[in-house]
Order: structure tokens, then sequence, then C-alpha cells
């Protein structure tokens, strides 16, 4: 992602997941493109339900497996290189293996866990996307 004025230029996306490897769940921004970014995450064990009522959600695996459970269907595992969108409004939870890595292409300013009752799982860290290079949550939970 580049500031106004800044020259653009690539993002290497093993180092950028390698920056950032013990957040898990903690987007960063990799890239924005027009009103949307390009979000990149590291994830391991169960997230939580969620929807998001105004958007659909874009998953790309990029390394590793991810099951994504929805409400009211059949559960949808990816694999590397596989992608899926689930609907607006349609309540899931997405779980990954150890190593998975992802990408997200969100409208600008989506929040990673949409209408979640965060009270019940303190452990989530909300975020519409942190820059790559920023520390995020200083530890990932004991146990989900």
């Amino acid at each position: 992602m580049t500031a106004a004025g800044d020259e653009p230029r690539p993002v290497d996306l093993p180092s950028a997941y390698a920056s950032f490897a013990a957040e898990l769940w903690a987007p960063r921004i990799a890239a924005t493109v027009n009103d949307y970014d390009v979000k990149i995450a590291n994830g391991e064990g169960d997230y939580v339900w969620h929807s998001h009522p105004d958007t659909d959600e874009f998953f790309l695996v990029v390394k590793g497996r991810l099951t994504i459970e929805l409400e009211g269907l059949d559960p949808v595992v990816l694999g590397p290189l596989q992608l899926f969108t689930v609907p607006r409004g349609v309540r899931h939870k997405p779980s990954a293996e150890p190593g998975t890595r992802l990408l997200f292409f969100e409208p600008h300013g989506t929040v990673n866990s949409g209408d979640a009752d965060l009270r019940a799982d303190p452990w989530v860290f909300s975020t519409t996307g942190l820059a790559l290079g920023r520390p995020g949550p200083s530890a990932a939970p004991e146990s989900r």
C-alpha cells in the first residue's frame, strides 16, 4: 500500500506474512485497490462465528487449509490457491490448520470480526486491518 505521493512498490508476500507470523487472525493491509483493501492474515485454529451484513467476504488460501463453517449450509474446505466468497449476511466461522496463510479482498473499512459479540470472545483482535510493519496483538490466545 502506498500513501498519496509515494512511489508504488511491490509487496513480497512471503516476507509480509513472516513479519507477523505469531499474530493469528490479525490482518494486515498489503495493498489498496480503489476502495478495496487487499488484506493478508496468518490463520490457525478456530475464529469466531460472525457475519458481515453489508458486504460479501472473499477468502483465498495462499498456503495451508481452511474450513469455513456456514450457518445452515455445508462447510467449505479450501486448500492452497482455492477461494470462496461468503455471501453478505451469512454467519460463518473460519478454522485453519497451523501455518495457513490467507488473503482477503474487502471494501475499505470492513471489520474482520463483523458482527461478532466480542464480549463472549475477548481474545479476538477486531480490526479493519493494520498496515504492514505495524505491531498487532501481543500474544495469541492459549486456547479457543
